[in-house]
């Protein structure tokens, strides 16, 4: 087995199997889905919404009034601008978001957080972050921590970076 960042020579399913870098990537997937799964639990069994909403709930907490267009929310969680409505439309009923008229184009609107959705951000934020500290930090080497979160940013930065913009 190579070394991570050392050039390999696969000719085998073992060796592909245990090449540093696909194991090294396999660990950061591996590792995501499993706290994507206990946070996100955490998340619907004490608020009712799904991590995917509460990211949206974040998003639009970040922008402010008045608002997102369903392109930018679409485009920020990597998700079809269908698939973006489909998930404000839940919100919507939960009285999460509303539509409002867009200021700068009489045809276009916007989504933005009710009073509810602001106070549901604020409630599970708190506990997201309890949560993040537990599953996220704890495990972690108290010096390691901010060099990985660091790391992490640069990461998603330049994934982010290298996907095709939505027209």
């Amino acid at each position: 087995m190579d070394a991570v960042g050392g050039a390999a020579e696969i000719s085998s399913s073992k060796e592909a199997a245990n090449n540093a870098l696909v194991l090294a990537f396999g660990r950061l997937q591996g590792a995501a889905n499993r706290l994507e799964y206990l946070l996100g639990r955490s998340l619907e069994q004490e608020h009712g919404i799904s991590h995917l909403m509460f990211e949206v709930l974040l998003i639009l907490g970040r922008a402010g009034d008045p608002g997102l267009s369903m392109r930018a929310i679409a485009q920020e969680q990597v998700l079809t601008t269908g698939g973006a409505t489909r998930l404000v439309d839940r919100m919507e009923a939960a009285g999460l978001v509303e539509r409002a008229e867009d200021p700068g184009d009489r045809r276009g609107r916007l989504v933005r957080l009710t009073a509810l959705g602001e106070e549901t951000t604020v409630r599970a934020s708190r506990l997201h972050v309890e949560n993040i500290r537990r599953f996220f930090l704890e495990p972690l080497p108290p010096e390691d921590r901010e060099r990985f979160a660091e790391d992490l940013r640069i990461l998603s930065h330049s994934a982010r970076d290298e996907l095709p913009r939505l027209p």
